[in-house]
């Protein structure tokens, strides 16, 4: 099997999650005040996040029509230290979780719910966090 040295990929550089011009201002609005992310950059059709190396970005693309068809087919882990404050907070602000804040067997917490577009985003607590 031929390709690119796993040597060669040094990691993730961002996620885009892409949406369609007239869902965007929700999509934006989520991002920014429900979820409390300090944009990076942000214009018309385009809102970035940045955490070190790590982008997050939400923009419109015209290829793409109305809320995501298959909300699993790709998760957002957003990584807190303290998931039941996360929670708490994110529910105070209307957010609706499909999954409360609960362990995982690897023992990792998880609680998911999902943008407006339908994706599927976790609040994830690595094991060993204190919470």
């Amino acid at each position: 099997m031929s390709g690119v040295s796993t040597s060669s990929i040094r990691g993730l550089a961002g996620v885009l999650v892409w949406t369609d011009a007239a869902r965007f201002d929700a999509m934006r609005r989520f991002y920014v005040e429900m979820l409390g992310l300090r944009a990076r950059s942000d214009r018309r059709g385009f809102v970035n996040f940045e955490w070190g190396d790590l982008r997050l970005t939400v923009a419109v693309h015209d290829g793409v029509a109305g809320g995501s068809r298959e909300p699993l087919r790709v998760m957002l882990n957003l990584r807190v230290d303290d998931i039941d404050a996360a929670h708490a907070a994110l529910v105070r602000a209307g957010v609706r979780f499909s999954r409360a804040p609960a362990t995982e067997p690897w023992g990792g917490r998880v609680a998911t719910f999902q943008d407006p577009d339908g994706n599927t985003l976790q609040l994830m607590q690595p094991p060993g966090n204190a919470g």
